[in-house]
């Protein structure tokens, strides 16, 4: 199934200030989360952020407040996401039934929540390079378990490529000048 601006949601977890220096790969995540979040935007799709335990993991990373100003934050005390009732209920009402996702701990909350999304019938789609953990390996376990359970590996390049659908209209000539032709010659790991 391919991923379309009018069913997507891009929702990235936990990246907050206190816990992205121990991240292995923090800054890559932040900056892919910011540059995909920022074309989401341009294309009306929302972007949804949380934040676990903010008075001791600090708030998300001022970065992505400053870039995303559009996007809606949630403050959450379960792992996932989804688990937290206002969040589903939010969710469901929106009628967007895929879900990129991204952030931290890859292992932990990223996890946990694509489970509970697949649990409810939502289609995942594991952003690959914003989604980190403490230690590489980890992160490697986590998206392949929610491989196993249904998620969907992809880069942000897919998600933009297939957001945009077409190159022959306006929308994508100024995506392409403000943020694809941009990133092309950018290095990335993919973990």
């Amino acid at each position: 199934m391919r991923i379309k601006c009018s069913h997507s949601l891009f929702l990235i977890v936990d990246l907050q200030k206190a816990l992205l220096p121990v991240i292995d790969g923090s800054d890559q995540a932040v900056n892919e989360a910011i540059w995909l979040g920022s074309l989401a935007q341009t294309l009306d799709v929302p972007v949804w952020l949380t934040e676990q335990y903010p008075q001791g993991l600090g708030g998300t990373e001022p970065r992505l407040i400053e870039a995303l100003p559009n996007a809606r934050l949630w403050q959450k005390s379960h792992f996932g996401a989804h688990d937290e009732t206002d969040f589903a209920e939010a969710l469901a009402a929106l009628e967007r039934r895929q879900v990129v996702i991204c952030g931290t701990e890859a292992h932990i909350c990223v996890m946990q929540t694509a489970l509970s999304l697949l649990e409810a019938g939502y289609e995942v789609y594991w952003l690959v390079e914003a989604t980190a953990s403490r230690r590489q390996d980890e992160a490697m376990l986590a998206m392949a378990r929610v491989q196993a359970a249904g998620g969907v590996p992809v880069t942000a390049d897919m998600v933009a490529y297939e957001w945009l659908e077409r190159c022959d209209n306006e929308r994508f000539k100024q995506a392409h000048r403000q943020f694809l032709k941009k990133r092309s010659a950018r290095p990335l790991r993919f973990v």
